[in-house]
């Protein structure tokens, strides 16, 4: 039987969350590669991608630790699902994919190397503590490195009414369910209340005039439509009027667009 996804999660999940989640993992590759960079990750390190959606960051790690393992754990059976079919298309075959709750310790005395979290904690209501249930998947001396949103930090040119009704919406849909849509500036002192020791921090924030990353925004108000029209913020219409317009601006000439500010964090488990 199919497990829920995470009730607090705004985003429509399944094939067609999956689909958004490959334009995200497209624009967002240079920075989190760098990020993998910058934090070292051993080819043979055994890590865990938590709350991996489609697997493409799993993916890619995979291909960083040809003598290591890659686990991928997420709710949402569909994506992974279809991430364990395109692992195996591609023949990668240190990879393995799990239905698990970033809220639950570990079931097992298995600890990684590294765990990577992008884009989770926003999500849930308790991010102090789904932290340390990932700091406990984690060996002593492993790393834990966390890439979350703020999503105030958005810009535009020139001005969008419709941009900043997208803007508005999806924070005040994350906050309808008891979660943070700017919690990126929280995650060093996160890290911190959760015992890591040689932390570091780095912002990134993709941004253009032309290409995938002016999609996100219509594509992601898209996805939060049920979410948005549950908690009251709008109507299905009023939200259809306001996509229109924002794919219209995001595909005009010369329009500039930004994805949220990004806070790359990243901590040792102590000894």
């Amino acid at each position: 039987m199919s497990r829920p996804a995470t009730p607090t999660y705004v985003i429509r999940g399944g094939l067609e969350g999956r689909e958004r989640l490959r334009v995200l993992a497209r624009v967002m590759w240079p920075t989190t590669g760098e990020l993998f960079d910058r934090v070292g990750v051993a080819p043979d390190a055994r890590c865990i991608d938590v709350g991996c959606g489609g697997g493409d960051v799993t993916l890619a790690l995979a291909a960083r630790v040809p003598n290591g393992w890659v686990v991928g754990t997420d709710l949402d059976v569909t994506k992974l699902e279809i991430a364990r079919e395109e692992a195996s298309v591609a023949g990668v075959g240190n990879i393995e994919f799990r239905v698990a709750d970033a809220m639950e310790p570990p079931a097992t005395d298995e600890r990684f190397d590294l765990a990577y979290v992008r884009f989770v904690l926003t999500h849930l209501p308790d991010p102090a503590g789904a932290l340390g249930a990932i700091c406990a998947h984690v060996r002593p001396g492993g790393r834990v490195v966390v890439e979350d949103i703020d999503f105030r930090g958005h810009f535009c040119d020139p001005d969008s009414a419709a941009f900043r009704a997208y803007v508005d919406l999806y924070s005040a849909a994350v906050r309808s369910r008891g979660c943070d849509p700017d919690i990126g500036a929280r995650l060093p002192n996160l890290l911190r209340m959760a015992g890591l020791v040689d932390r570091g921090m780095h912002v990134v924030q993709p941004a253009g005039f032309e290409g995938e990353v002016r999609l996100l925004a219509p594509i992601t108000l898209e996805a939060v439509v049920d979410a948005v029209v549950g908690a009251g913020l709008a109507t299905e219409a009023e939200l259809h009027a306001t996509i229109d317009d924002l794919y219209a601006f995001v595909q005009a000439e010369h329009s500039v667009v930004s994805f949220p500010r990004i806070v790359q964090t990243w901590g040792t488990v102590a000894a």
